[in-house]
């Protein structure tokens, strides 16, 4: 193989190894029912926090809290793959690499 390719690949892991580790702490945040529900995301996927804000909460209507955490849990994950995916291409270029 070429040592000028081999350079170039250990240099891409280093920088890919770097990004994945900022992602560790980049957060997204999403929000559903007009604020009331609010959800921090990071990088990585992990779930961070969940805000409730108390005029949410109606006893006599626990599925509608329930669906409206669950869109932005959902909505929190989606954005924080686009983060991810965003940070990935602005180093690999938009090649598609496995486990990326």
């Amino acid at each position: 193989m070429n040592k000028n390719f081999l350079k170039q690949a250990q240099q891409l892991q280093v920088r890919l190894n770097q990004v994945q580790k900022e992602l560790e702490t980049e957060t997204v945040q999403a929000t559903s029912g007009g604020g009331v529900i609010s959800v921090t995301c990071t990088g990585k996927q992990i779930i961070t926090s969940i805000n409730v804000d108390p005029s949410a909460v109606d006893p006599t209507d626990v599925e509608m809290l329930q669906d409206l955490i669950l869109a932005a849990v959902n909505e929190a994950l989606i954005k924080s793959q686009e983060l991810a995916a965003a940070r990935i291409g602005e180093i690999t270029g938009g090649m598609n690499l496995p486990g990326m």
